[in-house]
């Protein structure tokens, strides 16, 4: 199975969780009086379209480089990604909306109704449904290299923390009762909040991404030992790294003995790009630019 395959069939797997569980969630939420239920709902509802963005620009980004992209689409993926935390903040803006509105109206003095035992079932179901899609997601993702798989593995687990406050919202207001109600609106304005933060995180690394910065320090670093472990080469420098969708591109300037043929000097140039490749993935873009240095340690 192609790596595209394995993120279609993992990502299909996703939908068809989510499909029943919003359908599910929803039934619950009106029929239970739940608002946090209604609102774990719409949580699911967006897991359901943010999997047809990453079927959509996974696709896209498998595509080989053309002529009108020489770095090959891999950031199609980033964009998915991208999209996916947009889809989670517009989420949480939405239920703290909602929420808001109705702890207003019961400061008032309005009575909020106490929520059903459907709501606290479905909202339990969906705590380990989506826990397990989350393993599963999370595990394809990481053997796929493939960063919109792993954020929408975050998807379904942000799902199911949502879930554990939604448990909590409406077991307190059924075993509560009376002024107690109001802990199942609180409960989505607490899912809304661990949407904004997962949403944060994925819109920081996306924006990050397509803006074309550079990889972590830690991993530069790791970039740096590799080359300065050839003893012919000297001085490495402007080292310049971005990741493009599942690969990274490195780029640095290296000095060489001056007096090395030209042969020499690429098949040695060859072999630290393949070390480079083998260690950060066969994705990896690889440009090193020689400059030659004499045998005294000045610079030709």
């Amino acid at each position: 199975m192609t790596r595209e395959q394995k993120i279609y069939t993992t990502t299909l797997i996703g939908s068809a969780g989510n499909l029943l569980l919003l359908v599910f969630k929803f039934v619950a939420g009106i029929l239970g009086n739940s608002s946090a239920m209604i609102a774990d709902a719409i949580h699911s509802l967006s897991d359901f379209i943010t999997d047809a963005f990453v079927l959509l620009f996974v696709k896209i980004s498998a595509k080989p480089q053309d002529h009108s992209h020489d770095y090959g689409h891999g950031k199609y993926e980033t964009v998915a990604t991208f999209f996916i935390g947009m889809a989670l903040a517009i989420v949480a803006i939405g239920i703290v909306v909602s929420g808001a509105l109705k702890i207003v109206h019961w400061l008032n003095g309005v009575q909020i109704e106490a929520p059903g035992m459907l709501a606290l079932w479905a909202a339990l179901i969906s705590i380990v449904v989506k826990e397990a899609l989350y393993h599963y997601t999370a595990m394809q993702g990481k053997a796929c290299h493939s960063q919109a798989l792993v954020a929408n593995a975050w998807h379904h687990r942000s799902d199911a923390f949502s879930s554990i406050g939604t448990v909590v919202g409406i077991g307190g207001a059924i075993l509560l009762g009376g002024k107690w109600t109001i802990l199942d609106p609180l409960a989505s304005l607490v899912v809304a909040g661990l949407l904004m933060h997962i949403a944060y995180k994925l819109l920081r690394d996306g924006l990050m991404e397509l803006t074309d910065g550079s990889l972590p320090d830690d991993t530069e670093q790791e970039i740096m030992e590799i080359v300065q472990s050839y003893p012919a080469v000297a001085e490495p420098h402007n080292l310049r790294t971005r990741r493009i969708g599942n690969g990274i591109a490195i780029e640095i300037h290296v000095r060489m003995d001056g007096t090395m043929t030209l042969f020499d000097a690429h098949s040695l140039v060859t072999e630290i790009e393949q070390r480079l490749k083998s260690h950060f993935g066969p994705n990896t873009y690889v440009n090193i630019h020689m400059e030659p240095q004499k045998k005294n340690g000045g610079v030709s």
